[in-house]
């Protein structure tokens, strides 16, 4: 499939998503009709026109009181030692956090820490850059997967992407797709959105719902900024109601993780977890 192809295709999801018809007259009259099969720069418009063209209608206005099942509990700094990692889990276990979320070499110290807890053990791929080749995260997914991770977080190869090369990116999420499915794993696609146009971050969420990913996710937290609420809603509008999305990067209060959950997030990545269910503000560094 072409990017104009693609377009045309996310084109007609999202305008029905809006609740128009991508193919009547009457609500396309700028093209006289047939718009989603012709006009590729539908998407354009409607994600350059800002968050007020966004709108989730699905249950992201029910917002839990309890945000500790929501939140991955996130150390992904690469000077973590053992001792962190077993204090992660330990928090994990006391607040109830949906995961720990840790680099691959950790994944067996935090399975054994949190074994016959109902804490999973989540690990990142191709993180932070994501430009290993697709054999590799495929190889980097199997391994973690045998070491106890219950959830794969990978990186989209961003600069294929940009590229305009979405047979690649394609493969890309589709190898470790496979992996997660035969294993039947979790797996969250980060299509780092602060290095993408809003174009751009339509296109990789198509993607990744296209592979069968389970999450849509918006940042690694360390590129050059984190999750907003129109990046989520984008996001949501885009997979729809079913397929999850996290939010992740620079969180670090109750209310960003509120405003997240409303706007359609169903999972957040904060390395300030505990920070946040207690009610202050944390450093969000992973």
């Amino acid at each position: 499939m072409t990017t104009e192809e693609l377009i045309d295709t996310i084109t007609r999801q999202v305008l029905q998503a809006i609740g128009r018809d991508a193919t009547s007259v009457e609500d396309c009259a700028d093209c006289q009709g047939g718009c989603a099969g012709t006009c590729s720069d539908k998407v354009r418009r409607f994600v350059g026109s800002g968050t007020g063209r966004v709108g989730y209608t699905g249950d992201g206005a029910d917002v839990p009181s309890d945000l500790a099942g929501y939140i991955d509990h996130t150390l992904l700094k690469p000077d973590a030692t053992a001792d962190d990692i077993d204090h992660l889990c330990s928090e994990a276990q006391a607040y109830r956090f949906a995961s720990v979320c840790v680099n691959s070499f950790w994944v067996k110290r935090a399975a054994a820490n949190l074994r016959g807890s109902d804490v999973k053990v989540a690990s990142v791929i191709g993180f932070p850059f994501g430009a290993s080749p697709p054999e590799i995260k495929a190889m980097e997914a199997r391994r973690a997967i045998r070491d106890g991770a219950r959830e794969l977080d990978m990186v989209i190869n961003i600069g294929a992407l940009k590229s305009g090369d979405l047979e690649i990116v394609r493969t890309d999420v589709k190898r470790v797709s496979e992996a997660c499915r035969e294993a039947g794993v979790t797996l969250k696609v980060i299509i780092e959105t602060a290095y993408l146009t809003d174009e751009e971050k339509v296109i990789a969420s198509h993607l990744a719902k296209e592979a069968k990913a389970g999450f849509v996710k918006t940042s690694t937290g360390y590129g050059p900024g984190g999750a907003t609420v129109h990046d989520v809603l984008l996001m949501r509008e885009t997979v729809g109601p079913e397929m999850g999305v996290k939010a992740s990067g620079g969180i670090r209060t109750r209310e960003d993780v509120r405003d997240m959950i409303a706007a359609g997030a169903t999972r957040i990545g904060a390395s300030a977890g505990v920070q946040i269910v207690s009610g202050g503000e944390g450093d969000d560094q992973y």
